[in-house]
């Protein structure tokens, strides 16, 4: 697999083995070159504008790992190495599936909810300050209390915040298993968009 790689990835076919592999399902690319896979992560990440996601357990994925946005390490038999690199570790492959599809749907769903807030948050504190600088004739005198000030933003931004994380579960993890459709949510961007954001 490593030589037809190297093929595959020279300049003047890279676009054909790029389209050829996102008209699959997955793509694997085994016995390949450290270098090799962080090539073809790059190749995605960079001609589609996609999130990459790379999975690795070894040493000889370092590379990958640092390359894509999502690097996941299996600590195991092949040592630390690849934890180490990584931004999520687990510590079998089993996991994988709990780590995507519960916990991914999860988080998608809290910071799209949380993003949303905030901006909705902050606007509502500068067009109150704006319309009363505006009846105030923009005197600079202050419409609220330093206190008030400090009060609302450790409300209204550490509060939410603690429950949203602790408590926001739309549908329990179980289901999120047994229907893995839900984890498309996040991939469509059903939750983040303009429509969403703007409303």
């Amino acid at each position: 697999m490593g030589k037809s790689l190297s093929c595959a990835l020279e300049d003047d076919v890279k676009g054909l083995f790029l389209e050829l592999a996102l008209g699959c399902a997955s793509v694997i690319c085994c016995h390949s070159s450290p270098k090799q896979k962080a090539l073809v992560t790059r190749l995605v990440k960079i001609r589609t504008g996609r999130t990459t996601l790379a999975i690795g357990d070894g040493a000889n994925d370092v590379g990958m790992l640092q390359e894509a946005d999502i690097g996941i390490g299996i600590s195991g038999v092949e040592g630390m190495q690849a934890v180490m690199s990584s931004d999520i570790a687990i510590a079998q492959f089993r996991y994988l599936e709990r780590l995507l599809l519960v916990h991914g749907h999860w988080c998608y769903r809290r910071i799209s909810t949380m993003i949303c807030y905030f901006f909705y948050k902050n606007i509502v504190f500068g067009f109150t300050l704006f319309f009363f600088e505006t009846y105030a004739s923009f005197s600079g005198q202050t419409a609220y209390n330093d206190w008030y000030m400090s009060f609302y933003n450790v409300i209204f931004t550490s509060i939410p915040v603690v429950a949203l994380g602790i408590l926001e579960q739309d549908v329990s993890a179980e289901l999120c298993l047994k229907f893995p459709l839900l984890y498309q949510e996040g991939v469509q961007n059903v939750l983040f968009n303009w429509f969403q954001f703007l409303g």
